[in-house]
């Protein structure tokens, strides 16, 4: 197969291929997307192009994109874009070398992922359930919370649901995750009534938008978006909100902290590594390992807290 004719080319037909292939999801797209036309802008301005550069040209553009202050996590995000761009290539014919295979990034930095506590989740729950100017938006978004909460989704699996998964009463429903892997996860007993009562409430509203010509939604979170459903940045500002109204700190709160909290709250209930690790979609058990380090740094910060000799006290005899 000849090389496409420019480097926005090269972009777009792997692109293709990355959607087609391997089920990319439209996020990972457009941070693929983003990462390699900031590449290819910098190739242009250096009059270098895909199919002529070679590795230390690459290693140029990483010194670069460190003297521009990104973030480690934002380099190695960049340089894994570009070495499945050159993979592709080489696999495709474009190039006879793959300039790239020998690089090794800046990894990423091990942060310990922010969580909440029981009494925070259940302020947020709460905030939910009062937070909103229609009994709709109540409705809505104590469902939101009570699914987030009970099943540890991402907020794009969340958001996206088709209301067709939600029939029937479910105790499980199936999520479509990243590369199109579709998993089971178990409702909780208040996430199961939050459903319904949501359910009722869309459906009727559904059935008068259906008498005025309107055609019916596939989501369970329908919205007037270009993507028919509630999006990520609406939901995102929702849970701040409700962070404000629960008393937590906003700063502490978003979706992927109660996806963290759903994970630490069950490991440290004594579930089984393997167990969240299927809940969560995670393809590596290493990924999910991560909590057992959260759980083991609370563990620490309650004796620190806590302990009457961590705090300077003495021993009563």
């Amino acid at each position: 197969m000849a090389a496409p004719a420019d480097m926005l080319q090269w972009i777009a037909t792997f692109l293709e291929a990355q959607a087609a292939e391997l089920g990319a999801s439209p996020n990972t797209q457009a941070a693929y997307a983003r990462d390699l036309r900031d590449f290819a802008t910098w190739a242009t301005g250096k009059k270098h192009t895909f199919d002529r550069l070679a590795q230390s040209d690459i290693e140029d553009y990483l010194l670069y994109c460190d003297a521009q202050g990104l973030a480690q996590s934002t380099r190695a995000r960049r340089l894994s874009a570009i070495k499945q761009l050159f993979r592709f290539a080489f696999e495709e014919g474009w190039r006879g070398n793959n300039p790239a295979v020998q690089i090794k990034g800046p990894g990423r930095a091990k942060r310990l992922p922010k969580t909440l506590d029981v009494t925070e989740v259940d302020g947020l729950l709460a905030a939910a359930r009062a937070h909103g100017r229609t009994t709709g938006d109540r409705l809505r978004n104590t469902c939101l919370m009570e699914l987030l909460y009970a099943t540890g989704m991402r907020v794009t699996e969340l958001v996206s649901l088709p209301v067709s998964a939600a029939r029937g009463d479910p105790q499980m429903l199936l999520v479509m995750g990243k590369g199109g892997k579709e998993r089971m996860v178990p409702l909780s007993p208040p996430a199961r009534d939050a459903l319904a009562a949501w359910l009722t409430y869309r459906d009727a509203a559904e059935d008068i938008a259906r008498a005025k010509g309107k055609p019916p939604s596939r989501f369970l979170f329908a919205s007037r978006s270009a993507s028919g459903h509630l999006t990520r940045h609406r939901f995102y500002i929702l849970i701040k909100d409700l962070a404000v109204v629960a008393g937590v700190s906003p700063a502490k709160v978003t979706p992927h902290t109660l996806r963290h909290a759903f994970a630490t709250h069950l490991l440290a209930n004594g579930a089984d590594l393997r167990v969240i690790q299927t809940l969560l979609g995670h393809a590596d058990v290493a990924t999910t390992e991560i909590y057992t380090h959260v759980l083991d740094e609370r563990l620490r910060e309650l004796v620190t807290t806590h302990h009457p000799l961590a705090k300077g006290g003495k021993r009563s005899s």
